[in-house]
């Protein structure tokens, strides 16, 4: 319900500017329109009130931005406007409902909050001073009066937010890693190499040709001359050596262990961890899994181009027997050059079907590789979440046939049920998979069931424990200073954009609790590289589950209260898995204290 709230507030912020401008240009002329424009402008503005009241549903955090700076700034002028609607009045009526918006286009952190205040009232202060002298210079004649003092002042309100915006953006040097005293350096914090290896393998970097099913053929990035590159599988506990050889990829390349909680410095991430690998180079990375589950790698090197070409895989690490029946490892993937969010099922870009036998165990692992949330449909039987991204669902139960489940961009879930007689269909968008006995039935077209919710699923639910480090996250859309330019995104975290996000600094065994706010109008799945992490609350309602997870979906509105232990040293990216939005700036880093790195990030967030 939240999204509408915000894009309403939008729409009626626009408008309020709109109304604000043709206020401050009838502030000096017929007295009925100033009158009239006021009371327009002062509707919008209670309209917005309304709204934000209505955001307050979510919690404080939702609104507070408006509560708290944006609607007073726009409240108390336009009282005023409408109480005695004079030429100054209405002057500073109508700059601080511009003000007002200019502050939700242009979000602001907790932190900026008094520079924030002091320049705004001290802009319309100013602007109140310059409407009072030109009332007497033109009451006396005064040449002065022909002078366009009040444009130049309303020009000042944009200014001062700009300059406070800039001030709030580039200040931040939470991302100077390299400048961190003493302690250690991420290139020594890496995986065993006193001796010799438990699992050997290489994956080559290459461009080439992927053909999908429909026939078309992607000019791509591969692994081993493949995309999805080849599934990885290791045991818990092996050591493990790969080893990554670019032959052409001019960009460089990396590979990052999504869900591995690998040493820091074989984490994969340009000018944080390693240098990229450019054409020609190998790197080696050497890491020993501690859990068992469903995991994938991909490149962190220009993610938002290299991953939807191809230079991703999977990454199964094994503990125990191996299953006994039919498993298969399905990525949803939208591949260049398909239309606007057309998903395929690995390079399944039409309709596929697979022959299971009836009676026998399935196990899908399903990766998504896309950069949005991929609402999955499973029809046909019911069925067990028996994994969230790698971690075992402690007492999960079946889930109804024809339940939907939001799988976030980077996350994956583990479905698990007994082939029934009849067909299974598994579908996202266009991509579907059908399983029969006999491999020949055709997907069932699956219309939206109820929403599978993992905040309520399963048990073990511990009581939350204290707290040694918090932190807050806000996530918004609007204009910010990034990557060398002033531009609107949805990439905000508590109004800024990276390199100025500051960085979260913990120390080793810290218990950690982050709550995220998003009070955007798109989802953002949010990733910490090198820890998993237990949700405790959304919106304020507890996890009756142990849910357990390393990339969370916060979709506008929501609100999620989440704890780690601070166990795993070194330099960590914290960023949404939308690799666009990355790119765009929705990077933060988490830093122990006392570890610096000695890699340049000339390569930009991602």
């Amino acid at each position: 319900m939240f999204e509408p709230l915000f894009l309403t507030d939008m729409v009626l912020a626009l408008l309020a500017m709109i109304a604000a401008l043709a206020l401050g240009r009838h502030a000096s002329g017929d007295p009925r329109r100033r009158v009239r424009w006021a009371w327009i402008t002062a509707a919008l503005v209670a309209a917005r009130l309304a709204v934000a009241c209505l955001l307050l549903t979510g919690g404080l955090v939702l609104a507070e931005s408006r509560l708290e700076v944006q609607l007073p700034l726009a409240l108390v002028p336009m009282a005023w406007a409408v109480w005695r609607p004079e030429r100054t009045s209405a002057h500073v009526g109508a700059a601080g409902v511009l003000l007002s918006a200019w502050w939700l286009f242009v979000p602001f952190g907790p932190q900026d909050v008094v520079p924030v205040v002091a320049g705004s009232v001290a802009a319309l202060m100013v602007l109140a001073g310059l409407s009072v002298l030109l009332g007497r210079w033109r009451r006396s004649g005064s040449r002065a009066a022909r002078l366009p003092w009040l444009a130049t002042a309303f020009l000042l309100v944009p200014a001062v937010g700009l300059v406070l915006s800039g001030q709030a953006n580039t200040a931040a040097t939470g991302h100077d890693h390299h400048a961190m005293a003493g302690g250690r350096s991420v290139d020594q914090l890496t995986g065993p190499r006193d001796r010799t290896p438990d699992v050997r393998l290489t994956l080559t970097a290459a461009r080439g040709q992927v053909r999908l099913d429909s026939g078309r053929t992607v000019d791509a990035l591969t692994f081993n001359g493949s995309s999805p590159g080849p599934e990885l599988r290791v045991r818990k506990g092996q050591l493990v050596e790969v080893t990554l050889v670019n032959t052409d990829v001019d960009a460089g390349v990396t590979v990052h262990w999504h869900g591995v909680d690998v040493p820091n410095a074989e984490d994969g991430v340009p000018g944080v961890t390693q240098n990229a690998v450019r054409p020609g180079e190998r790197h080696v990375y050497r890491f020993t899994p501690n859990r068992a589950g469903t995991f994938w790698y991909h490149t962190h090197r220009d993610a938002a181009e290299s991953v939807r070409r191809g230079l991703f895989g999977a990454l199964i690490v094994e503990d125990g027997p191996a299953f006994d029946g039919f498993e298969r490892t399905v990525f949803t993937h939208e591949w260049p050059g398909a239309a606007e969010r057309a998903v395929a099922f690995d390079r399944a870009d039409q309709p596929s079907r697979q022959a299971v036998d009836a009676g026998r165990n399935v196990l899908l692992r399903l990766v998504n590789s896309t950069k949005d949330p991929q609402r999955i449909h499973v029809g046909g039987t019911r069925f067990t979440v028996a994994a969230i991204d790698g971690n075992p669902v402690p007492g999960a139960t079946p889930v109804e046939d024809g339940t939907d489940f939001l799988l976030a961009a980077g996350g994956r879930y583990d479905v698990a049920f007994t082939m029934p007689k009849a067909p299974v269909t598994v579908a996202a968008g266009q991509a579907a998979l059908a399983l029969s006995p006999d491999g020949t039935a055709a997907p069932a077209d699956l219309a939206d069931g109820p929403l599978f919710d993992p905040l309520g699923y399963g048990s073990g639910a511990s009581s939350a424990e204290g707290a040694d480090r918090s932190f807050d996250l806000r996530l918004d859309d609007g204009f910010g200073f990034g990557q060398g330019g002033f531009t609107y995104v949805s990439s905000l975290i508590n109004g800024r954009l990276y390199p100025a996000v500051p960085t979260l600094v913990v120390a080793e065994g810290d218990r950690v609790r982050v709550r995220v706010a998003s009070r955007s109008i798109v989802d953002h799945p949010f990733h910490l590289h090198g820890h998993r992490v237990r949700v405790l609350s959304r919106n304020g309602v507890p996890a009756s589950g142990d849910w357990w997870t390393d990339t969370l979906n916060v979709a506008p509105g929501q609100v999620y209260e989440i704890a780690f232990t601070a166990d795993n040293p070194g330099v960590w990216m914290d960023h949404c898995h939308n690799f666009d939005h990355g790119a765009n700036g929705m990077v933060m880093h988490l830093a122990y204290e006392g570890v610096s790195s000695p890699y340049s990030a000339d390569h930009g967030p991602e």
